[in-house]
């Protein structure tokens, strides 16, 4: 990956990719994909099914939004309170932390313009279904989080080698990059009704509650009819199509501008095209306020 500002090569970027192909077999293989990654926000469509699996009775957009990284547009923001109020709730239960939404006309900070409060209103959600205690869901050894664990576990065919605290306070859950593509698999393989082809067909048919109107994620799913996308902090994607055909990305160094390009070079790998892709394979760099160069991956 390349950064070009007036024809010079100003800036490089490292990734890891890893593709596979509708039957599971590997298609491209680059940097260490075998070896323990940080998916980040990339697992919450695992953590939604494990939700599902004890109980959470979300559907359509509101289901997306559980599995979502949000931009805290306003119905982003009401959707989590619907989630909450379904439960009996308000946002005071939520235990992520306050933060802005994407719209900075607002000055205020709140829990539930946090990108994962749709996550968090689901597992209070699922907590009240199960009697489960609500002060301490994001402690590891709650109830929850050990179901979340689990799933985690089946789905990628792997132990989870290390855990950690994610940025809105939840565990967070280090497997390969194998791992997670083949969990990614595993959501619209399930067959018709399963939990696992709920939360592919939600994120599906509502990519703008999975991340925000006119973020990169919910372009790539426009732009690519059947795919299904979610990103992660420090650069990581992970992406499957209806047929199966999957893969992971990991930008190196942790740097989001190199995210999409690579992303996108790894759809085409993958026979995968749309009619508006080509906008999202290079990002524009600007000096004075023009065009002068490009990201982009190296020819």
């Amino acid at each position: 990956m390349e950064v070009v500002r007036s024809g010079f090569v100003e800036s490089t970027h490292l990734a890891r990719v890893l593709t596979m192909d509708a039957d599971g077999t590997p298609v491209d293989a680059h940097g260490a994909v075998h070896v323990p990654a940080s998916p980040r926000s990339s697992m919450k469509p695992i953590q939604a099914l494990g939700m599902l699996r004890d109980g959470l009775s979300l559907e359509g957009e509101l289901l997306a939004l559980a599995c979502a990284s949000h931009a805290g547009e306003p119905y982003h923001v009401d959707g989590v309170r619907k989630i909450l109020a379904g439960a009996g709730l308000d946002e005071s239960a939520l235990r992520c932390p306050e933060d802005y939404p994407e719209d900075r006309t607002v000055t205020d900070r709140a829990r539930v313009y946090m990108n994962c409060s749709g996550k968090h209103a689901a597992m209070l959600a699922t907590c009240v279904l199960n009697d489960w205690p609500l002060d301490t869901y994001l402690e590891p050894r709650h109830p929850l989080q050990r179901a979340v664990r689990a799933t985690v576990e089946e789905l990628t065919g792997e132990r989870v080698a290390a855990s950690g605290v994610d940025g809105c306070g939840a565990p967070l859950f280090f497997v390969s990059m194998v791992g997670v593509t083949r969990a990614f698999r595993a959501l619209p393989l399930g067959g018709p009704g399963s939990h696992e082809r709920r939360v592919f067909d939600a994120m599906r048919a509502y990519p703008q509650w999975t991340s925000g109107t006119h973020r990169d994620e919910a372009r790539l799913m426009r732009a690519v009819p059947g795919l299904m996308l979610k990103s992660g902090a420090e650069a990581f994607d992970a992406f499957v199509f209806e047929d199966g055909r999957a893969g992971t990305v990991k930008i190196e160094d942790g740097s989001s501008r190199a995210r999409t390009p690579v992303t996108v070079a790894a759809l085409r790998r993958l026979g995968l095209s749309g009619p508006d892709l080509d906008v999202l394979a290079t990002g524009v760099l600007y000096g004075g306020g023009r065009p002068v160069g490009e990201i982009r991956v190296r020819p």
